[in-house]
């Protein structure tokens, strides 16, 4: 598929990015949910960096602030935090075999919830549940999934061939 028909991917997984995160969970479950909104956006800064970088990273954490409701900026700040870490290492982690990708997610997404609860901490918020530091394992193990799927639908393998 050339790249000029997979346009509409990065757009459509973005917003099914915040679909995903809007769809309501049990009062248990929800500190679990993943962060897929950072998954999809990890996917697209390792496989079309010249698309997609520290720009759409903040316009997109813009958007989820307001279609989430939480602080404007929490999410722009935290996404464009884990896009200049993937881009700095991005030339390695492209490499890696899906098992270390995931660690190295895992490990983004681990960041990525330290970066909430400091802000969290400093705008005087109660400290978040323990389950809040298990959504980082949940999307290390989601991580292998969300890339075959995507890359599927950037290649445009998820069509049938006859």
């Amino acid at each position: 598929m050339s790249r000029s028909n997979a346009y509409w991917a990065l757009p459509v997984s973005l917003l099914a990015a915040l679909i995903l995160g809007l769809l309501p969970l049990p009062v248990a479950l929800q500190p679990l949910r993943p962060y897929w909104l950072a998954l999809v956006l990890a996917y697209w800064l390792i496989e079309d960096p010249d698309r997609v970088g520290l720009g759409v990273a903040f316009s997109v954490g813009l958007l989820a602030d307001l279609t989430f409701g939480t602080l404007f900026g929490e999410q722009a700040l935290r996404l464009v935090v884990m896009a200049f870490i993937l881009q700095r290492f991005r030339a390695r982690l492209r490499f890696f075999p899906m098992s270390q990708q995931a660690l190295a997610i895992g490990g983004l997404l681990l960041n990525d919830r330290i970066v909430a609860a400091v802000i969290h901490f400093v705008l005087g918020q109660p400290s978040p549940p323990r389950e809040f530091w298990l959504a980082p394992l949940l999307g290390m193990l989601l991580w292998p999934l969300v890339f075959v799927a995507m890359d599927a639908i950037r290649l445009g393998q998820w069509r049938r061939r006859s």
